[in-house]
């Protein structure tokens, strides 16, 4: 970490507020869901919406402020998560929450893929899959710290001052982006068309469906994590902790990942982790399935759940930008698209699929993780192409 320059690390803070914006939902769910007298699926859906929003917002706001300076550009962005977050800390109802949820997609899609690729840009050559790692590292730190601060804020506060919490922190970030980034021009501007013309670049169109089943297959669930731990037996008392146990897996699954596609590339390294995810999950059915109520086998699940995850970003966005290196800011905002789409459609099935069943749900996710085992080997000459 002490040869990693604070700008990059100053962007990862960034993401690290996105990500507990993004995140901090799953802590708080029953509570949330009780007091806005929906049910814990459908107040699930509020992160579906989220992800939904920033994949689909995310190519149309990169076109119309590209020629924004990237600090200006960065800080707007926290502010209007700040605003967002704000705004669902008062929310009254159910539909004003999904209001206020989609601003804040817009404003974590004008961060997120701008922060990646500024890090790209100022990293060298053989060092960028770990800026990206440290700026990614935000949103796993965010899993780590957020959500069960955000599980601890609610069961001592509640969860409307969480948000409001979040809304803080969003606001002290932007205040660090400004004191810290340095002035960074816009980029020239490129029409919506051309940004999803990438699309049709072979190798581009090879690597991104992966993104998308990898999302849906790991992190579709996450959403949904408390009911998860108590179909394992957990106490309320320790759902933070188990919260913290996946966001420790998440961390040292991404930056272990970034360094090792920079130094084995990232087709063994998403094969190692995608196999992982499969062993996890079917674990994880097979424990609920059995009505497991060990405590260290909920640990160990969260652990190798957060690690299995978080492994792929920097792999998958190393090989888009090798893909496709004249257009790194469009490849790595339309992987953070296909991250979020993925995002909503695992939610969005999870949420179909807990009513019958944590073990169904489960079981759906690691035929999933199968399937990008199946996926990667299939465009696997396609990777060493780009490499």
């Amino acid at each position: 970490m002490s040869r990693i320059p604070v700008r990059i690390l100053v962007l990862g803070l960034g993401t690290f507020a996105v990500g507990t914006d993004a995140y901090v939902v799953a802590g708080f769910l029953p509570a949330m869901a009780g007091s806005l007298q929906v049910s814990e699926s459908t107040a699930g859906q509020s992160a579906t919406v989220f992800a939904v929003a920033y994949a689909m917002l995310s190519p149309v706001l990169a076109t119309i402020t590209a020629r924004m300076p990237r600090r200006a550009l960065l800080t707007t962005a926290l502010v209007v998560l700040a605003l967002a977050n704000l705004g669902s800390a008062l929310a009254p109802n159910y539909p004003v929450l999904m209001v206020t949820r989609v601003l804040a997609a817009a404003g974590a899609a004008a961060f997120t893929p701008n922060a990646g690729a500024v890090a790209a840009s100022m990293a060298a050559p053989h060092q960028r899959a770990r800026a990206l790692a440290v700026v990614v590292g935000g949103l796993t730190v965010a899993t780590a710290l957020g959500v069960p601060l955000g599980n601890l804020a609610d069961r001592t506060l509640n969860w409307r001052v969480a948000l409001g919490l979040v809304a803080a922190l969003c606001a002290l970030c932007a205040a660090g982006v400004i004191a810290v980034l340095p002035r960074l021009p816009g980029s020239p501007s490129v029409p919506l068309r051309a940004r999803l013309a990438a699309l049709r670049h072979p190798g581009v169109l090879a690597v991104l469906p992966l993104t998308v089943l990898g999302m849906m297959a790991s992190y579709g669930l996450y959403a949904y994590a408390v009911p998860l731990l108590h179909a394992l037996g957990a106490t309320p008392a320790s759902e933070m902790w188990l919260l913290f146990l996946y966001g420790v897996g998440a961390f040292a699954g991404n930056l272990i990942a970034g360094s090792a596609a920079d130094r084995y590339g990232p087709i063994r390294v998403l094969a190692v982790g995608y196999a992982a995810l499969t062993l996890t999950l079917g674990a994880f059915t097979w424990a609920t399935g059995a009505g497991s109520h060990a405590l260290p086998v909920a640990a160990l699940l969260m652990a190798a759940w957060g690690a299995s995850t978080w492994f792929q970003t920097p792999a998958q966005q190393l090989r888009l930008i090798s893909a496709a290196p004249q257009e790194t800011a469009v490849v790595v905002g339309l992987n953070g698209s296909a991250l979020y789409l993925g995002i909503a459609l695992g939610t969005a099935l999870g949420g179909l699929l807990l009513p019958v069943g944590a073990p169904v749900a489960l079981g759906v996710s690691a035929a999933l993780a199968a399937g990008c085992l199946l996926y990667l080997a299939a465009t696997r000459r396609a990777g060493s192409r780009m490499r």
